[in-house]
C-alpha cells in the first residue's frame, strides 16, 4: 500500500490512495447493486478490515460506520510494530487533505457573510500573490493551474527523513509553486494541487485578520464541540491514543508518526478522530455550517471539474449511490470521510501504513460496497 499511496500522493500529495475513483480504476470491477440490501453487515465490515491488515499493506485500520440508525466502530491490526496493542477504537490520526474541506467551509462562510466573492481574482484580496487571472473558486476547485508545491519537495521516504522536523512557512511553500509556470490556463482544466489550499489558508488569514487555524477553531471546531480535532502547527506529536505509521528508510521500517506538519499547513495538517469527522460531515451535509447559497456551491461540479466541488469530492458510485466527502494522506496515514448527501450512510476511516508492502484495494472496494451499496 505504501508504494501505491506514495504514487497517489506524488510522494506526499495529500490525497489518499483509496479514493472511490482510484478503487474503481484499480479493481476494474463494478460495485454490486444491492437493491435488496437490508443494512450493513458488521461481520462483513470486520472481514474487510482484517483483509486490509492481512494484505501486508497496512499495519492497522479503524472505521466508523453509519447506516440509518445503526452505528458502530470496527478495527483491525496493531497500533505499533513490535507490540500487540490494538488500534484505538477512536484513536487520533493525521487526516491529511480532509483538512481542505474545513478550510473551504470557512471561506464559504465568509462568502455568505459578504466578505469575499468566489469569482473575484485572488489578487483582489492578496495583491501580487499569484497569477492575476486566478479566482477564489478556481483555487478551491483545483482548476487554478498552480503547480503542486509538493512535487518540488524531497519527499521520498529516505529524503523526507532529512526534513521531517523542518518548520515551513506558507510563503515558502507557495514560492515552491510560483517559481514554476502554471500547469495550464486558469479554469481550463482540473489538476489536484496542494498549493491551492496554501492560497486558501492565506485568504482566510487576510479576511479574518488572524491565523487560519483560529478561524477554523472558532467557526467549526468549537461550535461542533470537536474536542479531539487539532490544528497542530509545529507540534510534531499526536497527543492522546493513536496508532503509528511507518515508511521504509534505508531498507528498514521507520516510524514516521512524529513529523512537523507545517509542510502540509492548510492543505493537510489537521489531526482528528473518526467520531469528530463524522460530526463534521453530518453538520456540513445537513446545512448547519453554511447558508443555503453556499451550501449549493460546495458540492457544485462542472464540466471541467466533474468530481470535485469546492473542497469536496463528489462522486456517484457504479451502483448508483451518490457520495461526497474527502480523502487524505500524509506519510504513515491514509484517511477517508464519506457520506451520502442525506447523511444516512457514512464511513470514516483511518489506515496506518507499514513498509511490508501489499495491496489492500480489493478489501477497500468490498468495504465501500458493503457500506454504500
Amino acid at each position: 500500500m505504501q508504494r501505491k499511496l506514495m504514487r497517489s500522493l506524488r510522494k506526499i500529495r495529500l490525497v489518499a490512495a483509496f479514493t472511490v475513483a482510484g478503487l474503481v480504476a484499480t479493481t476494474g470491477t463494478a460495485l454490486a447493486d444491492n437493491s435488496a440490501d437490508t443494512g450493513v453487515d458488521r461481520k462483513v465490515v470486520q472481514e474487510t478490515l482484517d483483509q486490509v491488515t492481512g494484505s501486508g499493506g497496512a499495519l492497522g485500520v479503524q472505521a466508523r460506520v453509519t447506516d440509518g440508525r445503526q452505528r458502530f466502530t470496527a478495527r483491525s491490526g496493531k497500533a505499533e510494530l513490535g507490540s500487540n496493542r490494538p488500534v484505538p477504537a477512536n484513536g487520533r490520526f493525521r487526516i491529511g487533505s480532509i483538512t481542505k474541506t474545513f478550510v473551504s467551509t470557512v471561506l464559504l462562510q465568509l462568502a455568505g457573510e459578504g466578505k469575499v466573492e468566489l469569482d473575484k481574482p485572488v489578487v483582489g484580496y492578496l495583491p501580487g500573490l499569484i497569477d492575476g487571472r486566478i479566482t477564489i473558486r478556481q483555487v478551491l476547485q483545483h482548476t487554478s493551474g498552480l503547480y503542486n508545491y509538493t512535487n518540488a519537495l524531497p519527499l521520498g521516504p529516505d529524503e523526507f527523513e532529512q526534513i521531517r522536523y523542518k518548520h515551513w512557512t506558507p510563503q515558502e511553500l507557495l514560492k515552491l509553486s510560483t517559481d514554476k509556470p502554471l500547469d495550464f490556463d486558469p479554469g481550463t482544466r482540473w489538476n489536484y494541487s496542494n498549493t491551492n489550499y496554501v492560497v486558501a489558508g492565506l485568504l482566510v488569514q487576510k479576511l479574518t485578520g488572524g491565523p487560519y487555524a483560529k478561524a477554523v477553531e472558532q467557526r467549526i471546531l468549537k461550535p461542533l464541540r470537536l474536542g479531539d480535532t487539532e490544528i497542530p502547527g509545529d507540534n510534531v506529536e499526536i497527543r492522546g491514543p493513536h496508532a503509528h505509521g511507518y515508511v521504509t528508510v534505508a531498507g528498514k521500517p521507520n516510524d514516521i508518526t512524529r513529523i512537523n506538519p507545517s509542510v502540509a499547513w492548510a492543505a493537510g495538517e489537521v489531526i482528528s478522530t473518526t467520531r469528530d469527522l463524522d460530526t463534521f460531515g453530518v453538520a456540513l451535509a445537513s446545512g448547519k455550517l453554511l447558508r443555503p447559497a453556499q451550501q449549493r456551491e460546495i458540492s457544485k461540479t462542472t464540466a471541467v471539474s466533474p468530481d470535485y466541488g469546492l473542497g469536496l469530492e463528489v462522486q456517484t458510485l457504479p451502483c448508483g449511490t451518490k457520495v461526497w466527502g474527502h480523502s487524505g494522506g500524509i506519510p504513515g496515514y491514509s484517511s477517508q470521510l464519506l457520506t451520502t448527501p442525506d447523511t444516512k450512510k457514512r464511513l470514516e476511516l483511518s489506515v496506518t501504513s507499514t513498509p511490508a508492502g501489499g495491496d489492500p484495494s480489493e478489501a477497500f472496494f468490498k468495504l465501500l460496497n458493503e457500506v454504500f451499496c
